[in-house]
């Protein structure tokens, strides 16, 4: 599709917008939710590298509003892991199929989700330490690496243990920003970055601003069970949006 035709500007837009209010609900879900439709409007490395970036501004935005919470020693093993999984995602996604990708993303979140879903308050995961976060991690840092999509795996992890949502918040919003900046800058030192990405980050940018304010702003009124209803129902959506955008 053609950068400046206004039907992509529209498109790029209204992701920023949906993208930038659940990264400011959640910490988490700019990719999730936007890649769909940018999908639609660039090609899967420009789109990838709009989410790392737009996550990263939603992310700085409303970071001091957790920062307090921040246990660094807590987050080591899966940010390591995270690190290391980054080149492996950009190293593998040249020899895979994107729209496959998508499909396998999208089907495993609405399994699991619509189970959640009914599950919920009923399904607990006692099992796995900090080895079993860095195991997370790294497969975070490599699904980064390959579409920007580093907090599937975390979000998914938090919801069976459990977490209240200011350590899911957190967890989230830190992993995602170390994450996807590291994506980012790997791009820019591989030579990636160009004029269609500058573009369209210059339209994004607003949108996942405004998006994020207001996701934080309905962040405050939740209570830990409406929280995870919320984030399991965005997943659903997110992972029914993938499925439609990879056939």
């Amino acid at each position: 599709m053609d950068m400046f035709d206004w039907s992509a500007l529209v498109l790029i837009l209204a992701g920023a917008l949906a993208g930038g209010f659940v990264n400011g609900l959640t910490g988490f879900g700019t990719g999730l939710t936007a890649l769909p439709l940018w999908l639609q409007a660039v090609e899967p490395l420009v789109a990838a590298q709009l989410v790392s970036a737009a996550s990263i501004v939603g992310h700085i935005s409303t970071l001091p509003a957790i920062w307090h919470a921040v246990d660094w020693r807590r987050l080591a093993p899966m940010l390591l892991a995270g690190l290391i999984g980054v080149p492996i995602g950009g190293w593998i996604l040249p020899g895979i199929s994107l729209p496959t990708f998508k499909l396998t993303v999208g089907t495993l979140l609405i399994a699991y989700c619509a189970f959640m879903l009914l599950a919920a308050g009923r399904l607990r995961l006692a099992a796995g330490g900090r080895g079993a976060e860095a195991v997370i991690g790294l497969a975070g840092g490599v699904l980064a690496g390959l579409a920007g999509l580093s907090g599937m795996l975390p979000t998914l992890w938090a919801a069976l243990k459990g977490w209240p949502k200011e350590e899911r918040r957190m967890v989230f919003q830190v992993f995602n920003l170390t994450i996807l900046s590291a994506m980012l800058l790997a791009n820019l030192v591989q030579g990636r970055i160009g004029l269609r990405f500058v573009v369209a980050i210059g339209v994004a940018l607003p949108g996942t601003l405004l998006g994020a304010r207001l996701g934080s702003l309905v962040y405050r009124r939740l209570d830990d069970r409406r929280f995870d209803r919320i984030v399991l129902l965005l997943l659903l959506l997110s992972g029914v949006g993938l499925v439609l955008a990879g056939r």
